[in-house]
């Protein structure tokens, strides 16, 4: 029998004797339970299987899912309970379940039917509160008018990193997949998981420009962000590059970040023994929040 919604979440709280300053008004949490989540490294090993994996068995169908756990913490921080949370690129829903597991609000959106299938059938299995999802481009859906009659606590998205899923597996690669095939996020052509680096760039920042509309005034933005390995042509820190484009949209101001390190993935010989290849098992959780523009 799974435990009930109330004692999963239960999970993502240390348990404190503090109170809540009532001066806060960022999240719920006491300030035990703050300076916890102020650590620059989030080390994690959530279960792929069993109970707690949340429809991971499922969820893998989309090439990097993030786990619920590690969302509902974010969104736990960023907002207060009931509050609203927008993803414009939902994938399998991490977020949208992150949410339910906190008692948050949330809309998501995805180009792909098959992902937002997907995290409709993990919310059944798992008994989690269904949130909105809804298909289509970003680009077009964050102007449906729906959405645009709704404020946002918190922006909070692990976007496709440009082209990086289209590229043919290196022999060591083939090694950990077992095929030297590319594996897209969809076939679509306007997906940004499509795009060549610099064009992918450029339109990550209009979508989220036009999520930044949405938010609340000195409202949060989160997104995610994984490097690339360094070519000859580029370093490929796709996170500090992010931090340059987005630190100059008007309105959005870069915070900091975390890093999330995911303990659970093997370590593979990769340019051995020949020149070295790192393994990444880090990502970049990089931090921005809506600022008054000055008049």
């Amino acid at each position: 029998m799974k435990p009930s919604i109330k004692s999963r979440a239960a999970v993502l709280k240390p348990v404190v004797q503090s109170q809540r300053d009532p001066r806060n008004r960022l999240n719920d949490l006491t300030g035990s339970e703050w300076v916890h989540f102020l650590s620059s490294v989030e080390a994690t090993a959530y279960p792929t299987t069993g109970p707690q994996s949340y429809g991971h068995k499922l969820r893998r169908v989309h090439p990097s899912p993030k786990p619920p756990q590690l969302m509902g913490r974010i969104v736990s921080f960023f907002t207060r309970e009931n509050e609203w949370v927008l993803d414009p690129f939902m994938g399998v829903g991490g977020t949208l379940l992150g949410c339910s597991l906190v008692g948050r609000k949330a809309v998501g959106v995805d180009l792909s039917p098959e992902y937002i299938e997907t995290y409709k059938q993990v919310s059944i299995e798992e008994g989690l509160q269904p949130q909105m999802a809804l298909v289509g481009d970003a680009r077009h859906v964050l102007q449906n008018r729906d959405v645009q009659s709704r404020q946002f606590d918190l922006v909070l998205t692990d976007p496709p990193y440009g082209d990086m899923m289209r590229r043919p597996q290196s022999g060591e690669k083939k090694k950990r997949t077992g095929s030297s095939a590319a594996t897209p996020f969809t076939s679509n052509p306007h997906d940004l998981g499509n795009l060549p680096y610099d064009l992918f760039l450029t339109e990550l920042c209009g979508i989220l420009s036009l999520s930044l509309n949405l938010l609340k005034p000195s409202g949060y933005m989160v997104v995610f962000a994984k490097d690339l390995q360094p070519t000859p042509q580029h370093h490929n820190m796709l996170h500090a590059d992010l931090v340059t484009r987005l630190s100059g949209v008007e309105g959005l101001a870069y915070r900091g970040c975390k890093i999330w390190y995911d303990r659970t993935p093997r370590l593979y010989p990769f340019g051995y023994p020949y020149r070295f290849v790192a393994n990444q098992l880090h990502q970049y959780i990089l931090i921005f929040q809506k600022v008054a523009v000055p008049k």
